[in-house]
């Protein structure tokens, strides 16, 4: 299973704070937004990533997390000159992908709560075509809405339907087999001109290979698309540190805990960011190990 993080577009509805750098590069509380999808794949036990982006802001992310050899990965770049929609991922990454299975997840999607990990692998070590996840919101009108029959299966997806046909849409993340680069391949744009991410679910769902999993009450995932949403999850984040005394999505620390790096290791890239409470907990779960 290879992963692979969209971290293109413009990010429009965030300015002035996005004319000159990414969206994914912005602050979520202490860390980069790009972190927060990060942690997800790490957490899923996948070590070969590719990021896309654009063209101004790979080298920016390049500067941020390097070949990820310090946390143990492979992390490699592909550019995005133009916005396409969601899967041209699958097209740009058809080398990467080889006849590998993939994982997507957008760039500024913040996922958090209980399992989470067991979520991810169990989507993994049961995928057969493609595993989208469910979730339900208030206003489903603006994503790609899941109809269900009686039964809960799935009867189709709607990309930002008039009048949905369930409350639960479909958030960004998204497993699929190696057959998907084929399939976005064949894919024709839609109205808007873009390749949609629905299309190919669609396409999964006539070949009778779509499994909708939903996510429940004990899974959060949150809204980083407008300056207020970029705020209640700074202070979500906030809240969870600050009275749970764990981090969310210290890639660090997963990468440690995943056994992708030693303690040792671990120890050596907290103490870089020692002047920061970042760097300390980083630094307080390596001693906890050395000091027994």
């Amino acid at each position: 299973m290879k992963g692979i993080i969209l971290a293109g577009g413009h990010g429009t509805r965030l300015n002035p704070m996005t004319v000159a750098v990414s969206k994914q590069l912005l602050p979520v509380y202490d860390k980069p937004m790009i972190y927060y999808p990060l942690s997800m794949l790490l957490l899923a036990g996948i070590s070969e990533i590719l990021i896309i982006s654009t063209p101004q802001d790979t080298p920016l992310y390049r500067r941020l997390l390097g070949d990820g050899s310090q946390i143990g990965v492979s992390i490699t770049y592909k550019v995005q000159d133009t916005p396409r929609g969601l899967a041209d991922a699958f097209i740009l990454g058809a080398d990467f992908i080889g006849n590998d299975s993939v994982c997507l997840i957008l760039g500024d999607n913040i996922f958090y709560g209980y399992d989470m990990s067991g979520v991810l692998q169990n989507a993994i070590k049961n995928l057969d075509g493609a595993t989208v996840f469910g979730y339900p919101v208030k206003n489903p009108k603006a994503f790609g809405v899941v109809e269900f029959d009686e039964k809960h299966n799935v009867i189709s997806i709607e990309e930002k339907p008039t009048h949905p046909k369930s409350n639960y849409v479909v958030p960004g993340l998204y497993f699929y087999d190696s057959q998907v680069v084929e399939i976005a391949k064949n894919v024709k744009p839609s109205k808007r001109g873009e390749i949609e991410i629905t299309s190919v679910n669609n396409a999964y769902l006539s070949m009778g290979k779509l499994k909708v999993s939903l996510l429940g009450r004990g899974i959060a995932w949150l809204d980083t698309g407008t300056p207020h949403g970029m705020l209640k999850a700074a202070e979500f984040v906030e809240a969870v540190q600050s009275r749970q005394g764990y981090y969310v999505s210290c890639i660090e620390e997963i990468a440690w805990r995943r056994g992708f790096i030693s303690t040792e290791q671990l120890l050596e890239l907290g103490e870089k960011l020692q002047a920061t409470e970042y760097g300390k907990y980083i630094i307080s779960l390596a001693g906890e190990v050395l000091n027994q």
